[in-house]
């Protein structure tokens, strides 16, 4: 199944790892609709808006580009639901291949030609552990290969070199999931503008991916079964699910479990942990932390008897000195005197 995903780029950039040819030229999909409607995130879930490629074919409008990108609703709405859009009695937000032309749900939409590619940086997927903990992994395309020149592992230096490097992982590739939308304009549609959701096709996991899940997405592997999937004006839909088949070209890697909350959206969901690192627990952490002050209260403590202990010790120094000095003054003043009185006048007969 697939539940949570990452999409972390702004439209523009979107576009421009979407390019493809067309009449032997590298053309990059329009966006349609407004931006606003999507909002990048490290955790999306069932009910945001995401980027989904679609055919140019499904608007009046003429295009240049057979391809055009536009954000969608996670969790397909039927166009014929009645009332509100948020109140669908069933989630659809996965379709099962095996089911999807038997559900009128599914098979009416792609009988009109409601095939679409949903676009991420990756997906999410748990694993239960022995301990029954749920494990969160990141899965997603292999990034591009790296330069020869860091193959190799001669540093970078030249501006011409960085910019390769650059380049180069500006291509890297968006995971492309196959999927079916549909676009609603009931009564209860405030703003008059259609509502475009759509359901992400799931199918048994690959062999690589069957041990974190027995289902998968489809992933279009490639560009040919990218256009395959959203030309549907060319492609009948008996020969289009020919390439709605299981992957094994993806990666992935375990996250942290911040994941698991889908209102924390942050780089850190989709960074690597090591598992076999050792976890402190949130009290053997806050037994850390008190006993870590504990111990800055007794250095201080410390410092602050040392400082009285030196300020009394040099007090009663100076004290001893202003004595010593009185005494030698008053002896000096007290022996004059006595010599004073000791001097008596003669007396002659």
């Amino acid at each position: 199944m697939c539940g949570r995903t990452a999409c972390t780029l702004a439209p523009k950039e979107i576009c421009k790892r979407c390019q493809y040819t067309q009449n032997g030229k590298k053309v990059q999909p329009n966006w349609r609709q407004d931006e606003g409607k999507y909002r990048p995130s490290f955790n999306m879930s069932p009910g945001q808006n995401t980027p989904v490629l679609v055919s140019a074919k499904h608007f009046e409008e003429p295009s240049e580009c057979e391809r055009v990108i536009l954000p969608m609703r996670w969790g397909l709405v039927p166009r014929w639901h009645k009332g509100d859009p948020n109140k669908v009695e069933y989630k659809m937000n996965n379709c099962r291949s095996d089911s999807m032309l038997q559900k009128a749900s599914f098979k009416v939409p792609l009988q009109r030609g409601g095939r679409c590619v949903v676009l991420a940086d990756g997906y999410y997927e748990w694993n239960t552990t022995e301990d029954g903990k749920k494990q969160p992994y990141f899965i997603y395309f292999p990034k591009d290969a790296t330069s020869d020149t860091e193959e190799l592992g001669v540093s970078v230096k030249s501006e011409k070199e960085e910019e390769k490097k650059t380049d180069e992982c500006d291509r890297s590739r968006l995971l492309t999931m196959a999927g079916v939308f549909d676009t609603w304009k009931g009564s209860d549609n405030k703003d008059g503008e259609p509502l475009y959701t759509y359901s992400v096709i799931t199918v048994e996991a690959s062999p690589s991916l069957s041990w974190l899940h027995h289902r998968m997405p489809a992933i279009l592997e490639t560009d040919e079964d990218v256009k395959q999937w959203l030309d549907f004006g060319e492609v009948p839909l008996k020969e289009a699910v020919s390439v709605i088949h299981p992957a094994s070209c993806l990666q992935y890697h375990p996250v942290s479990t911040l994941v698991n909350n889908s209102r924390n959206n942050s780089p850190e969901c989709v960074k690597a942990v090591d598992l076999n690192k050792k976890k402190t627990s949130a009290s053997a952490n806050m037994m850390q932390a008190w006993l870590g002050k504990g111990k800055l209260q007794d250095s201080s403590s410390a410092v602050s008897s040392s400082k009285r202990k030196s300020s009394a010790n040099v007090n009663l120094a100076k004290g001893v000195s202003a004595d010593s000095s009185s005494n030698t003054v008053n002896k000096s003043v007290n022996d004059k005197d006595d010599e004073h009185v000791t001097k008596k006048p003669k007396i002659e007969n």
